[in-house]
């Protein structure tokens, strides 16, 4: 009997690729990485002493209660945005960012006409982190049967994760800070109580705009790594 060689060996591969899923069983589009921020941005204003740098009593005791009470923290971007002639401004800003320094809060200016006369605009930029529902096995590790040459479906849930847990500051991922000088004083105070070992735990309202819990992830195949772990 004559054997042909090719044409069994194209038969075996018909039968090989019928087993194994092709590159279009999974996209990224289907389980995508991204972090999804919640804008959670406010504004409020304070008035000052007509020609003075002098805020007002009744504003500054509200600004100070807002701040104590979480309504601006430490992972806020906080621009404030004063009317008046440049010196003026200028010692206008310095007196809303001392009042709101000791919260651990570090304002920047906004050099622009945002404000009523006699007045500061101190616009609160705050977003919520949430992330990705990772880790996701839904589909095999790399080497675990995929000749399609694909990213696995857990390829990028570390870095993701890994990122929205440790930014101090989410603003920071819809754009830059505004360049400037660094405020020394709430990386002096991080420094004295590690020395003095009085180092906090963040208070509750602290904690929201850090991240939030994602939904449950798919559950790890036979032989896969289990939910407590990410892959790169």
């Amino acid at each position: 009997m004559k054997r042909h060689p090719r044409w069994l060996a194209a038969v075996a591969l018909l039968a090989l690729s019928a087993c194994v899923p092709g590159a279009a069983d999974y996209t990224e589009s289907e389980w995508p990485k991204h972090l999804m921020l919640s804008n959670a941005s406010a504004e409020v204003s304070v008035g000052f002493a007509p020609g003075s740098s002098r805020i007002l009593p009744g504003d500054l005791a509200r600004l100070r209660a807002m701040a104590a009470s979480g309504g601006i923290v430490p992972s806020d971007r906080v621009i404030v945005a004063v009317a008046g002639p440049a010196a003026l401004a200028s010692a206008r800003f310095d007196a809303v960012a001392a009042a709101l320094l000791p919260y651990g809060a570090v304002a920047s200016p906004a050099w622009r006409e945002a404000a009523a006369r006699h007045h500061a605009v101190i616009q609160r930029e705050r977003y919520l982190v949430t992330l990705p529902p990772c880790p996701n096995w839904s589909s095999p590790a790399a080497g675990a049967g995929d000749f399609a040459n694909t990213f696995p479906s857990n390829f990028g849930c570390a870095g993701a994760v890994n990122l929205g847990a440790i930014v101090a500051m989410p603003a920071d991922l819809l754009g830059r800070r505004q360049a400037g000088l660094t405020a020394g004083q709430p990386a002096a105070a991080a420094v004295n109580r590690y020395l003095n070992d009085q180092v906090r735990l963040p208070a509750a309202a602290d904690a929201g705009p850090f991240s939030a819990p994602a939904s449950q992830a798919p559950a790890a195949p036979s032989g896969a790594a289990d939910g407590s772990g990410t892959q790169p």
